[in-house]
């Protein structure tokens, strides 16, 4: 039996195939923009291919498919989202606008320019209807069945594919919401209906309404390409379950995702900050910056003391997204990203992207533009004829024709306006990691650097080397490491009730029954998988912050019945962090506890990482060719290795190249290479 990973970037699809005798198989085939399905149907073509068996044949003997897709993501960056309305309790119409008293996040003070915010639900699609629930829970007045007649006739009209239901305190008292679904859903058939009490329910009711209502714009376009990927796949032969990777790192069935798509937010780039515990518990490596160059972006993480770094909600441009999430920051820096030059004539890079159609003008499909690929291929890192295992022919006349525009710009010669492309994006790409450590307050010369995904290995050691880093990883699937990492995700969500009391006076007979209401509810979502309650694996936690503080800190709890003790703990464990992440604490101020939460989860086996075989220091017989490549605009012969040929031992220092079918590895001057045992390449700064 097969089991499958398949994670579905902006450029291209990467497949690892896991056979019954536990070897792992790499493949790589381009995006379909047009049917993200076609890209995914493709890459299995291939691997079925490569097993000699016709794609039904290979299908049949497939356990199970994990699939991380950027479908979501895609909608929310280019605003291409369905249709949806809004209804919400009477004189409460404005709050997805208003957001937190007209505050402005995602901007800064001194922003020349600030457009004004365009809400996803314009003014003219958003409904009131009459009822009210107190904090308390108690229902005071009914939801007003006439008026929410009325309102459906008019949303009838407006030819809306999803309906957002967002009334105030439903999250202590879910029944108002939920009969308006119902009588929404018998009124207006397939639309799709998105309710914030079953989505998110806590408190504050901006985010809880901004979640709900990204999750009415993406829900259609998720259902589709869900129900389209399933379909074909059932047709080409595939008789198992499809899970799909969410954004707080679980994996779900599809159905139970297309019940609640924004959790799809991020799903690919979610699956690496696992793949790189996984990696440092085999390797002995504690602490990770994790930086994934695809075709389209650069997503960072964080991974400290072998723990992944999750937030409690983020900002998606100015949109509020309030579910829980891995901590990545992702920016427009991969190999398709175009270099322009602005009004000043200054060169950028990104965050434009051919992706992967027509893709870089190297790729001989269209694309006129110059992008990363096609400076990579001018200074001669990219070997043109062995591009993606040599599936994709690269013309570097094309690149060299396409950079000419910034060349003649910049009053260079073609080779330096390749140089300062590249080191630009890497600059870009360095900013991005310090987004989330120097500016946390982590010190990134306490971290290494994994460089992952088609072009981490490519810049990862320059981005290092901008840091002040000094080692960076690129693990053996480094191309294709998030689809790797997605063997090391559990079966799972995350759920969460408000409950704002002084943790010194809380009632534990409530909080208990919060979280047994949260067990129970856990229990029904994973029936699917033919697995009870004694298969779960829970985790308690508490949201506390300091009595008139904002902000909140996530605090453990023991997985059994909380007591007092286990509060007064709690107490102390919050104070202890508080000094670690803010370098002082308050223990004479009460504290507030404002969410329980808790996860369940399915473990799943943990796939070992098998060595490679030992050689020695020398690596000379690895090496296939030289090219003439340029490092800092001066041209040098530079020895290229060939990855399949190197041995856990071989030491190989810069300047150099090693090659492999599906990714390019940059050694620069004064930084050496070690392959460790497990065909790691481990590159070591000398300065």
């Amino acid at each position: 039996m097969y089991r499958i990973c398949i994670d579905t970037g902006g450029t291209f699809t990467d497949c690892i195939v896991l056979d019954g005798e536990g070897k792992l198989y790499e493949f790589k085939s381009p995006t379909t923009p047009h049917d993200f399905s076609e890209g995914v149907l493709n890459v299995i073509n291939d691997a079925a291919a490569s097993f000699r068996s016709l794609p039904e044949e290979f299908l049949k003997q497939t356990e199970w498919i994990v699939h991380g897709t950027t479908v979501c993501t895609n909608a929310l960056v280019q605003r291409k989202l369905s249709r949806a309305a809004l209804i919400t309790t009477k004189g409460f119409r404005d709050i997805i606008e208003m957001r937190r008293s007209m505050k402005i996040e995602t901007k800064s003070m001194y922003d020349a320019y600030i457009p004004p915010y365009d809400p996803i639900i314009p003014r003219y699609l958003r409904f009131t209807v009459s009822e009210k629930t107190k904090v308390s829970g108690e229902v005071v007045t009914p939801v007003d069945e006439a008026e929410l007649a009325e309102v459906i006739e008019k949303i009838k009209k407006e030819d809306v594919e999803a309906v957002a239901i967002c009334f105030i305190n439903s999250y202590a008292n879910p029944a108002n919401e939920l009969r308006a679904a119902e009588i929404c859903g018998q009124g207006l058939g397939d639309v799709f209906i998105s309710c914030s009490s079953v989505l998110l329910p806590k408190m504050g009711e901006y985010e809880r309404e901004s979640t709900c209502v990204i999750n009415a714009g993406v829900g259609p376009i998720v259902e589709r390409y869900l129900t389209t990927l399933e379909t074909k796949l059932r047709n080409a032969g595939f008789e198992n379950q499809l899970l799909v990777v969410q954004a707080n790192q679980f994996v779900q069935s599809a159905s139970a995702v297309v019940a609640k798509p924004v959790y799809l937010t991020g799903s690919g780039p979610a699956a690496g900050p696992a793949g790189a515990v996984h990696l440092g518990n085999t390797i002995d490596e504690d602490n990770f910056l994790i930086g994934d160059m695809g075709g389209t972006t650069w997503d960072a993480g964080l991974v400290k003391d072998k723990k992944v770094s999750l937030k409690v909600g983020e900002w998606l441009g100015d949109d509020r997204l309030g579910i829980k999430v891995a901590d990545v920051v992702s920016i427009g820096a991969g190999g398709g990203s175009i270099g322009w030059l602005d009004t000043l004539g200054l060169l950028r890079v990104g965050p434009q992207s051919a992706s992967s159609n027509p893709g870089p003008a190297c790729y001989d499909l269209g694309g006129i533009e110059p992008t990363v690929t096609d400076a990579a291929v001018i200074l001669g890192y990219i070997d043109p004829d062995n591009f993606c295992g040599g599936k994709i022919k690269l013309r570097s006349d094309l690149a060299r024709e396409a950079m000419s525009k910034i060349a003649g710009g910049l009053d260079m010669s073609v080779e330096e306006a390749a140089q300062a492309m590249f080191d630009t994006v890497n600059s870009n790409m360095a900013d991005a990691i310090s987004e989330i450590s120097t500016r946390k307050g982590y010190d990134v010369r306490d971290f290494n650097l994994l460089a992952i995904g088609g072009g981490g290995p490519l810049c990862g050691a320059f981005v290092a080397g901008l840091l002040g880093m000094r080692k960076t990883i690129v693990p053996k699937y480094a191309s294709s490491f998030c689809a790797w990492s997605m063997f090391f995700l559990d079966i799972g969500r995350d759920y969460v009730r408000s409950c704002l009391c002084r943790s010194d006076r809380a009632d534990l007979r409530i909080i208990n029954g919060l979280y047994s209401d949260m067990m129970q509810e856990a229990s029904a979502d994973v029936k699917g998988f033919g697995v009870t309650i004694g298969d779960l694996v829970f985790e308690k936690s508490a949201e506390i912050r300091y009595q008139g503080q904002y902000h909140v800190l996530e605090i453990r709890l023991p997985p059994g019945e909380i007591g007092p003790e286990d509060m007064r703990t709690l107490e102390d464990d919050f104070h202890k962090l508080h000094r670690e992440l803010f370098t002082f604490s308050l223990p004479w101020v009460p504290m507030e506890m404002i969410n329980v939460r808790l996860t369940a989860k399915l473990k799943s086996d943990r796939l070992p990482i098998p060595k490679r075989a030992l050689g020695t220091a020398d690596a000379s017989k690895a090496i296939i060719r030289t090219n003439e490549c340029y490092f800092d605009n001066i041209r040098s012969a530079t020895p290229v290795y060939d990855g399949a040929l190197l041995e856990a031992g071989n030491i190989i220092r810069g300047n150099a190249i090693i090659q492999t079918p599906t990714a390019t590895t940059v050694i620069p001057a004064n930084t050496v290479c070690n392959v460790d045992a497990y065909g790691n390449y481990v590159i070591v700064s000398e300065e």
